[in-house]
């Protein structure tokens, strides 16, 4: 289980630790809520600077609050990094991706004008709100949609390529009706396959519309097959929430602990676990 060959964390790495990924202490919970605080504060200066007056008149004072959260969020990660035994299974982990999107946008401004609109990204980051206010529960519920989407994985691919194939098909054959129709829009087969896809969803932009009878025919039969569109990938989805919902019930799984791993960073482990469930490290108590 665990690597006798890791070495153990420094006293001021285990202390940086301790504050940014324990939520169960005084220091890791209030360095949270701080975070936390300043991730809003990042969006709402973001939103307020796409206002075009807000943005003339404040331009300096948004700059110098976005570089300064950006400051703060670049040291917090790299401070992540330090922090953990191994900074690689943490920078490659959701919550690492995530937090080193949240500062990238930032930097390539400089060199790409608009890209620090992306920083809205840091949305996600307020995902750890479920483990700083150890609402467990919604972890839990988070985790089960997330195997029911799994387990959806194989039968809702062969449902996409189905639904390719058929606005493929259907575009081919509206083109072929309407292709020499004039004002109808189906100018080419690409074009109609994007009606074919407009249509089949229900979205119906009406930029593209049949003119002939036999055309509107076809149109109807593709609106009404819309609806299947919608209600299998949710019924595959549903069954696979019903049938994980089941399991979970049958093994009664404990409370999970907001502990995080000093090797992956990872938490959502039982409160009586010794090891980490994603890499087999032992866990500190």
């Amino acid at each position: 289980m665990a690597s006798d060959n890791i070495k153990e964390l420094s006293p001021l790495r285990e202390k940086i630790h301790e504050v940014i990924f324990e939520a169960d202490t005084s220091t890791g919970k209030a360095f949270d809520v701080i975070l936390l605080i300043a991730i809003v504060a990042s969006l709402i200066v973001v939103m307020l600077e796409s206002v075009e007056v807000l943005n003339v008149e404040y331009h300096d004072l948004f700059f110098v609050l976005e570089w300064g959260l950006t400051i703060f969020f670049t040291i917090e990660y790299t401070l992540r990094l330090y922090s953990v035994r191994k900074p690689m299974k943490y920078a490659t982990s959701f919550f690492g991706i995530i937090d080193l999107l949240a500062i990238l946008p930032a930097f390539l401004s400089l060199f790409i004008a608009g890209t620090h609109y992306l920083v809205v990204i840091r949305t996600l980051r307020i995902l750890r709100v479920f483990r700083i206010f150890k609402l467990t529960k919604f972890l839990k519920e988070s985790s089960l949609i997330m195997n029911a989407l799994r387990a959806s994985q194989a039968k809702i691919t062969v449902f996409m390529v189905f639904v390719v194939l058929m606005v493929t098909i259907v575009g081919s054959i509206m083109y072929l009706i309407e292709g020499g129709t004039e004002g109808s829009g189906f100018t080419s087969i690409p074009r109609s396959i994007y009606w074919a896809v407009v249509t089949l969803t229900t979205v119906g932009y009406g930029d593209i519309a049949p003119r002939t009878e036999i055309g509107q025919f076809l149109a109807a039969v593709v609106m009404i097959m819309g609806y299947a569109v919608i209600a299998v990938p949710t019924g595959i989805v549903s069954a696979e929430m019903v049938n994980s919902t089941n399991l979970e019930d049958e093994h009664k799984f404990d409370e999970v602990s907001t502990q995080a791993c000093r090797s992956c960073s990872r938490d959502g482990h039982d409160h009586n676990a010794e090891y980490c469930k994603f890499c087999g490290e032992e866990l500190n108590h």
